[in-house]
């Protein structure tokens, strides 16, 4: 439904560059993109019976098209699911500053604002359910219906300065400009297509429906899909009707609400209603990334922290994903609406065309009863889906249409440099075979030492009961010397029953002579404990000199050692201390 907001403006912002000629193509244009919608939804309604489970492009082209037809789909998904989330953000914030022009030059700033509080809500775990979606839906719907009906019945438009200025400034474009090509019409085509990126939301989440699911589904996908055609039908014959023309700063359809009901309190409750479904849209991108994240982690596509969830049941990886990449594009188009819609399509056409082709494979593999017509519809939507997305990649390709070409493929490459990883550790790991059964074996315990203290008789305790054999190893540098001579001193004093190996390395280094010594040793398992003070405030973590962290990190990436970080607490002293456990 959301499209509205941004779907006819895009195709007005093509066709008024070709003046009063190129207007006058504005409902055709709509009119094909609605006939397009319908066999969409027709299609669609196909893949939820089939897929009851949630039939998005990346599951049907995983099940019938193979791995790399699904990874080119869900990448496609990924982009889509980005710029949603900008495109709403920067509509909504559009509609806002059409209301209130003097908000106008805090554009972007309200846009990150607005990207912001929605991210903010979606990681403290407010679940987006169907209820918190009708009140809003409902009063858009009926405010966006409100419009259409009025301007229908109006003899006249409310004439507002934005009108007279408009067609001034369009005639001056169009000078010159005699005929409408098929190009801009083709063009202004795949700018409308953006209206068309929500009818695969239905298919992926059927099982959200009650049951019978599939039945609902099917049912919700044909009202919208209807219900979506009448609403940008019925703005396109009000913009031609009103000689509706782009202003800068002033949104396409806020100029057909002021013209069919004025500028009093009917206009800014449309603007408002624009404004929170707007962002409610946004929001439904925070559902659907993090999941299909998910899937593809599970899949061994994606790094499996995007599978994890926070305490609150919230995908955070996903959600921090989202959020930093759609704000990186609000950055880069400073905000702009109109910048954001043309890069809108191309991702969407691309799963479209591949659902429908697997849908495709579907009924020529199974063949059902009454396989034959069902084929021929899938296969006449990924025809006009496949030509859709030929056409919208051309006529955009100089607008940023590039940038989704690159990274469409550069998505696909990094989920499969990151399948291939997964395939190489699983294989070092022999999973999916019984390993022997597990053996004791000899074990060494090694213990770095900086002096005679309760926190080394803390780490040599928790290793003597780690390990066979306990070895303290001293690194000690050539101007030293007096250091080393007391501490010897102090360990022979204390004579703690371990072995203490010293190395002297002239080169100052501070961890290098540990792990070669670690390297060195003949133990089938090494365990290095690395005994660390753990402050009572956080701000005293700057005085420690992270030593052994950087220890840790070496040994971890040049020895096959068990490393263990044993965190020695400072309680005040009248807190009972407990004893310090090694922590892997």
């Amino acid at each position: 439904m959301a499209s509205v907001a941004y779907g006819p403006e895009a195709v007005v912002l093509v066709l008024a560059l070709a003046g009063g000629a190129g207007m006058g193509f504005t409902l055709p244009v709509t009119l094909t993109i609605a006939g397009l919608l319908a066999v969409l939804t027709v299609s669609y309604r196909q893949v939820i019976a089939t897929f009851p489970e949630g039939g998005g492009a990346y599951g049907v082209a995983k099940r019938y098209l193979g791995r790399r037809s699904s990874l080119v789909a869900a990448a496609s998904l990924v982009v889509d699911y980005v710029l949603n989330v900008a495109v709403s953000v920067a509509a909504g914030v559009a509609a806002l500053t059409s209301a209130v022009p003097g908000l106008l030059p805090y554009t972007l700033s309200l846009c990150l604002g607005v990207l912001a509080l929605i991210t903010a809500v979606n990681y403290r775990g407010i679940a987006s359910s169907a209820r918190l979606f009708v009140g809003p839906t409902v009063i858009f719907v009926a405010a966006i219906l409100t419009v259409v009906v009025a301007g229908l019945f109006r003899d006249h438009p409310i004439v507002s300065e934005h009108t007279v200025v408009t067609e001034h400034a369009v005639q001056a474009q169009a000078d010159g400009l005699k005929t409408v090509g098929v190009l801009l019409l083709l063009k202004a085509f795949a700018n409308g297509c953006a209206a068309l990126t929500g009818v695969e939301a239905i298919a992926n989440a059927v099982p959200s429906f009650r049951r019978p699911r599939a039945r609902h589904a099917q049912r919700a996908e044909v009202a919208l899909g209807g219900l979506l055609a009448v609403m940008l039908i019925g703005i396109a014959v009000l913009i031609e009707r009103f000689s509706i023309r782009p202003v800068s700063g002033v949104t396409v359809l806020s100029q057909v609400t002021e013209a069919s009901l004025g500028h009093g309190a009917p206009f800014y409750v449309v603007q408002f209603a624009t404004v929170v479904l707007l962002a409610l849209a946004a929001n439904t991108s925070f559902g659907g990334l993090p999941v299909l994240a998910r899937l593809l982690a599970a899949d061994n596509n994606l790094p499996h922290l995007f599978a994890l969830r926070a305490q609150r049941q919230v995908h955070r990886y996903g959600i921090g994903f989202l959020a930093l990449t759609a704000a990186a594009l609000l950055i880069a188009a400073n905000g702009d609406m109109n910048t954001l819609v043309p890069l809108f399509a191309i991702g969407v056409f691309v799963g479209f065309t591949l659902s429908q082709a697997g849908m495709v494979r579907h009924w020529w593999t199974d063949r059902p009863r009454g396989w034959q017509g069902r084929l021929a519809l899938n296969g006449f939507g990924a025809l006009l889906t496949g030509v859709a997305a030929v056409i919208v990649t051309a006529t955009k390709f100089l607008e940023g249409g590039w940038l989704i070409l690159v990274m469409v493929p550069v998505l696909v490459l990094v989920m499969q440099r990151v399948h291939h990883a997964y395939d190489r550790i699983g294989e070092r790991l022999a999973l999916g075979s019984v390993p022997a059964p597990p053996r004791p074996g000899r074990a060494l315990v090694v213990v770095p030492v900086a002096g005679v203290s309760t926190l080394t008789r803390q780490a040599l305790a928790a290793a003597l009961s780690l390990g066979d054999r306990v070895v303290a190893v001293r690194v000690v540098h050539p101007d030293e010397e007096e250091d080393h001579v007391r501490f010897m001193a102090e360990w022979e004093r204390w004579n703690p029953d371990v072995d203490l190996v010293v190395i002297s390395d002239e080169r100052r280094r501070l961890v290098e002579p540990i792990v070669e010594y670690v390297r060195g040793v003949r133990e089938s398992q090494v365990f290095v404990l690395i005994p660390e003070v753990e402050p009572e405030h956080v701000w005293e973590r700057v005085l420690q000199n992270q030593r052994g962290a950087v220890l840790a990190h070496a040994l971890r990436r040049d020895t096959d050692s068990v490393i263990c970080r044993m965190r020695f607490r400072v309680a005040p002293r009248d807190e009972h201390r407990r004893s310090p456990q090694p922590v892997h």
